[in-house]
């Protein structure tokens, strides 16, 4: 048996996955219409949408099988996620990869696999909607396109899922989305003994600009601060927006004092902004940090308590060096 390969994208992978928050949640009939309809199209026992986690594959819908979930070290959508296409087994009896597979020698007893890749918005992969027979069968092209159609109708139910984790008007994570996606973070940094920093930003003045301006204008300052901070830090940072006039970054693999590139970026990014937006204010911010030790933090929330804490006496102090 071959063990499913690693995808090198494994780490953005898995946040993409759990900031979803959909992993051991109740079944949905949203997923269910479809491994039903899959089932019935393609007259196969068994249907699944499976999301592939670290160490297992966990079914958000299952038509003929009763498992809620099965490792990943003999998974085949554990497979089908390290390529681009649909993973097809017509017997996995005649297939190196799985013919001593246990769930090939063993219950279910899979002889016929195909597996569509679900890719999120991101283009990481992070699970499939498969079909899987107890015989050895073909598949021609229309059965690939149908499943490939398919796959694309769970993806869209995904997206659904990740727009709940999203701030629709700056395209960052919102407060949910930004918890979850640290927390892993976090708890990443304290496996590997790895430092992190949490940066809490607050826009100086935003309650004028809406007051004098209107909230449209306030939401083009809100939209053009959450570009400024996207353009600032790494893909592998991530970013949100708290809500109102609250942002955030978590910066894995860096120390306080590393932090000073990015908010030199983010300096020098919302300076341009200025100049080139006469809009009679100008975009201003706060800024507080503040070190992850595994000791003190054992969750996100009290490094966010900690570094708006510093944030706010930053505000203090440039107020009181303007008066």
């Amino acid at each position: 048996m071959q063990p499913p390969p690693i995808p090198p994208d494994e780490t953005l992978r898995l946040a993409t996955l759990r900031s979803l928050n959909i992993l051991d949640t109740p079944t949905e009939e949203r997923f269910d219409r479809l491994t039903r309809l899959a089932k019935r199209l393609f007259d196969v026992p068994i249907a699944l949408v499976s999301l592939v986690d670290a160490n297992r594959q966990w079914f958000k819908a299952c038509e003929g099988l009763d498992l809620a979930e099965a490792p990943r070290n003999t998974s085949f959508c554990g497979h089908a996620i390290a390529g681009d296409g649909i993973l097809l087994v017509p017997d996995a009896r005649q297939d190196a990869r799985f013919h001593d597979n246990p769930m090939v020698t063993g219950e279910p007893h899979i002889r016929f696999y195909a597996g569509c890749p679900l890719v999120a918005h991101n283009g990481t992969k992070l699970g499939t909607l498969c079909l899987i027979d107890r015989q050895p069968r073909t598949f021609d092209d229309d059965d690939r396109a149908l499943l490939h159609d398919l796959a694309r109708m769970a993806e869209q139910e995904l997206a659904a899922v990740h727009l709940a984790s999203m701030d629709e008007l700056t395209a960052l994570s919102n407060r949910r989305g930004f918890t979850v996606l640290s927390q892993h973070a976090i708890e990443l940094c304290r496996r590997l003994e790895r430092p992190a920093t949490l940066v809490f930003f607050d826009m100086d003045g935003f309650k004028p600009i809406n007051d004098q301006f209107g909230h449209a204008e306030g939401d083009r300052a809100l939209a053009a601060f959450g570009a400024a901070l996207r353009m600032a830090f790494r893909d592998s940072d991530v970013v949100g927006r708290l809500g109102g006039d609250e942002f955030a970054a978590l910066l894995t693999n860096t120390d306080a004092n590393g932090c000073g590139e990015a908010l030199a970026r983010l300096h020098r990014n919302v300076d341009a902004w200025n100049a080139q937006n006469a809009r009679g204010y100008s975009l201003r911010f706060s800024v507080g940090l503040t070190e992850f030790d595994p000791s003190r933090h054992a969750t996100v929330h009290e490094l966010l308590a900690q570094a708006d804490a510093a944030m706010y006496a930053d505000k203090a102090q440039r107020k009181a060096t303007r008066h």
